[in-house]
């Protein structure tokens, strides 16, 4: 099933591009609304996940490299061990391995993520993301998805 690997390359040139277009455009922490619960606004994390160990002092970018290596090197392993019907895990896996690719690189390069997309509701705002972590976030859910059509399938199996 590798040949979903197009989409992890998809999802890269995106997410890649985007953060271009932002850093090239913006300062940092500049903000543009888009729509009432919507802005761009331009930031770099440098911890994970909704700025998960952001202020440790620099070791995580090492951290999170190795894993995200690590992780993608799994990934990309069991993607290449799937059977051809098993579509939707293969679609979840690429986007979850592009977005790991594409964190991946800015973490190499910069040593933070530029995040950019800024989802708010009155004073409530969600943590800042990008294209890599809103493929991640997809992937996950159609993992979730296919996990539960797959013991839906197995129940009627069994029956």
């Amino acid at each position: 099933m590798l040949k979903w690997l197009w989409l992890s390359v998809l999802v890269v040139a995106m997410d890649q591009a985007s953060k271009q277009v932002i850093a090239a455009s913006m300062s940092l922490y500049d903000s543009l609304a888009v729509v009432p619960f919507l802005r761009l606004t331009y930031v770099h994390n440098s911890g994970a996940a909704f700025s998960l160990l952001s202020d440790a002092g620099g070791w995580q970018r090492w951290l999170f490299a190795g894993l995200a290596i690590v992780i993608g090197g799994g990934i990309g392993i069991w993607l290449g061990r799937l059977e051809k019907r098993q579509k939707l895990l293969a679609v979840s896996l690429a986007l979850i391995l592009g977005g790991a690719v594409g964190n991946l690189i800015d973490r190499l390069m910069y040593g933070y993520v530029i995040d950019f997309i800024d989802v708010y509701y009155r004073s409530w705002h969600w943590p800042a993301f990008n294209v890599a972590d809103t493929a991640i976030s997809i992937g996950v859910v159609l993992m979730l998805l296919d996990s539960l059509l797959d013991a839906r399938r197995e129940e009627e199996r069994a029956d």
